[in-house]
């Protein structure tokens, strides 16, 4: 079960009243993500007796365990000022229970990895002792994960598996030749955490005599590095006058990835084994867990291609693999679909896009299937599981693709929405499926948290509404939703944001914003508050539009790019902003594209197409030549250079500067570890070479996403700055 969101009763503030003045706004209420950011509900754990959770308290020190029926505390896991013993900590940043909450295994002194995985000090609680133990005394650890009964530990350490068991007070490697760069065991690779989401391959059969785990040999993948310099949002700023250089494994399309395997470790006769898996040196393990009888293992092998898809029932200790599931496809399996998994005790539930949309559907372990879950023109975009009575409960767009809704769906594929009504839905469930806490928000609407009954849909209680964040932003303009037809007459769904005080008779400047990557959504019924709003309140329409190969429309609109990244994609845009263009309310002489990271990339296509209708653009983070992007990405819409290189030639920004004609900026972090910055240098050093002057800013020490320090606002600001002198 997933771990769910805690409950904060708190006191609804009021609604702006009517006639009132919204407070002045600055570009940090914008852009800041601190600011901007929608108050939530803290993490919480849905405990076995259906009826429970458990959750962090308000100050941070203790564990406590709450009634879904009341919302009200009615006992104590954890507290850090009552532990017993010689072990004691500060803090902690997080916590897991145990399959039989008797023990929880908490964790701090947390250090960043890449974009989820993480190194930390782990520690077991024993609930009924009221003691605490530390996992190692070896040096931090990744990964950790307890036993279904708490007796052990399991974690990675420079590139090795340990095995703690706690009641023995012994720390031993099951794996010894694991090495930085070179063999990985347990915790995946950058590629496979970035791409496949993956964050640990290391498992407890249900007995917990066995560990299954994945061996990582990225030994002949090329070594990336670039100058890992310090910002001045560190304590220490100018402490590297020789900057430091960050060196990892990261595999461009065409060159060697990590070369993968899947083992067992039987824990009483110590014995390692490796499963008789067909992977072959090319092949990938996107997905393994133990099958609901805790015993069989469950392992996916997936192509280079990433076009065929095996799933694999595995005896760990014959190490024999039977195949029990194949799909196929004519472009590129998505792993929002195959990964999309739920394992029962006779039956399992998988995502397909077999019938042009994304379903579910359900096998026995012996690969027969024995249903299709759901049909029809929509697609499930979420699998929250199954209650023991077999309802499946999931999100789909039934309401269109711009909308998310939580639905149910019995035993004969009635499937029926828990709340009908236009906008993002999000649900987390109790481990019964009794109950659940649902998140809503629509473009006007900020998140809202309320407590259901599943039986009858009854709201039991309204968690947090965050009135007094709505009334900050009640007179934010709203998204308008519309659609735009490309040069092919197919119709792509936009939306439109106009300034608060926009008076149809004038005429405004537009900026296209856009990401646009294969199988991603921009175009959607939710709120979401950053520093578009910042330029839309400085005088400028903001449009954007999701056209062909984007995502939770029909598999064959985001299968229209395979091969050709970049084509369609700019050809569509074209065609919408000679639309706007045409629009009575937009000055066609000023009109500029922006894009991050794929919309970088979007931004740089479309400014050097010859017959591009915008004064300027703005793009940032961008992949220039998808040939300097990872190799799991970017193969899975392209195949490798070597299949396809007219496609990598003519999807190439690079190849295409004689033709930017447009006033440019481009900015890029330079610390990046997704999209390096080594992109925009070799984009910019062409741009120098050939004459052509633009406009540049880097973000010294900040990665991809740039929410560290106040980058955001600093970037929305310059990105103003820009709009004002350009256009």
């Amino acid at each position: 079960m997933k771990q769910l969101l805690r409950i904060i009763p708190i006191a609804a503030a009021a609604l702006l009243p009517l006639g009132a003045t919204a407070q002045t706004l600055t570009p940090e209420d914008y852009c800041d993500p601190k600011l901007t950011s929608v108050p939530g509900i803290k993490d919480m754990t849905p405990m076995a007796d259906g009826v429970s959770y458990c959750a962090i308290s308000d100050d941070g020190s203790a564990i406590e365990v709450f009634s879904y029926k009341t919302g009200k505390k009615t006992s104590t896991l954890f507290d850090i000022n009552t532990v017993k013993g010689e072990v004691k900590i500060q803090d902690f940043d997080g916590f897991r229970l145990s399959e039989n909450e008797r023990k929880i295994l908490l964790w701090n002194s947390t250090e960043k990895i890449y974009r989820y995985s993480f190194y930390a000090q782990y520690y077991v609680y024993d609930i009924a002792r009221g003691t605490l133990k530390k996992v190692s005394e070896g040096g931090k650890q990744r990964g950790a994960i307890l036993s279904h009964d708490g007796r052990m530990v399991a974690y990675q350490r420079d590139n090795n598996i340990f095995i703690s068991n706690l009641d023995y007070d012994t720390d031993r490697a099951i794996t010894t030749d694991g090495k930085r760069n070179e063999i990985i065991y347990g915790t995946p690779d950058w590629g496979y955490e970035e791409e496949f989401g993956v964050q640990n391959t290391m498992h407890f059969s249900a007995d917990d005599n066995t560990l299954v785990f994945m061996r990582f040999d990225e030994k002949d993948v090329p070594v990336y590095s670039f100058d890992d310099y310090k910002d001045y949002c560190d304590e220490d700023p100018l402490s590297d006058p020789y900057p430091e250089s960050y060196e990892y494994k990261y595999s461009l399309p065409g060159y060697q990835n990590s070369v993968v395997s899947l083992l067992s470790y039987e824990i009483n006769n110590r014995v390692t084994k490796t499963m008789d898996l067909p992977v072959g040196e090319k092949d990938y393990i996107p997905s393994v867990d133990f099958a609901g009888d805790g015993k069989t293992v469950m392992a996916m092998v997936l192509n280079r291609d990433q076009n065929k898809l095996q799933l694999f029932a595995v005896n760990p200790a014959s190490t024999v693999a039977k195949l029990i599931y194949t799909d196929t496809s004519e472009a590129w399996l998505s792993p929002s679909a195959y990964q999309m998994l739920d394992y029962g005790k006779t039956t399992f539930l998988i995502g397909s896009e077999r019938s042009g949309f994304r379903h579910l559907y359900e096998y026995d372990y012996n690969g027969t299937l024995q249903r299709q879950v759901t049909k029809g023109d929509f697609n499930v975009t979420n699998l929250y599981g199954r209650d023991p009575k077999g309802t499946v409960y999931v999100q789909t767009t039934q309401r269109g693709p711009q909308n998310r809704n939580v639905a149910k769906v019995d035993a004969r594929g009635n499937i029926t929405m828990l709340n009908p009504e236009d906008g993002t839905e999000n649900a987390w469930f109790s481990k019964t499926f009794e109950y659940y806490v649902r998140n809503y928000s629509n473009v006007s609407t900020p998140n809202r948290y309320t407590l259901h009954a599943t039986s009858g849909n009854r709201k039991i209680a309204d968690i947090n509404l965050n009135a007094e964040y709505a009334a900050k932003y009640a007179r934010l303009p709203k998204a308008e939703f519309l659609t735009v037809k490309n040069a092919d007459g197919l119709e792509m769904n936009a939306y439109m944001i106009k300034p608060a005080d926009f008076d149809p008779s004038k005429k405004y400047p537009l900026v296209m914003w856009q990401y646009n990557g294969p199988d991603s959504q921009e175009v959607l019924n939710r709120w979401k508050l950053d520093g578009l709003y910042y330029i839309v309140s400085q005088g400028y329409v903001v449009a954007c539009v999701d056209g062909r190969g984007t995502g939770n429309r029909t598999r064959g609109w985001a299968n229209a790019v395979y091969r050709e990244l970049g084509k369609y994609e700019t050809q569509d845009q074209l065609a919408a902003a000679r639309h706007f263009a045409s629009l009575p309310f937009i000055d066609a002489d000023r009109m500029a594209c922006f894009g991050w990271s794929y919309g970088g990339y979007m931004t740089l296509m479309e400014l050097s197409d010859p017959a591009n209708p915008f004064k300027a653009g703005i793009s940032m983070a961008p992949v220039t030549d998808w040939r300097f992007y990872d190799s799991i990405y970017t193969e899975r819409y392209m195949l490798t250079p070597q299949q396809n290189e007219g496609g990598y030639e003519t999807a190439s920004a690079l190849n295409r500067t004689k033709d930017m004609k447009r006033h440019l900026l481009i900015m890029s972090g330079t610390s990046d570890d997704n999209v390096h910055y080594y992109n925009t240098l070799k984009y910019t050093s062409k741009l120098n070479a050939e004459g052509t002057l633009f406009d540049m800013m880097s973000f010294t020490g900040f990665e991809h996403s740039l929410r560290m320090c106040n980058a955001r606002t600093m970037l929305y600001r310059k990105v103003v700055d820009f709009l004002k002198l350009r256009l």
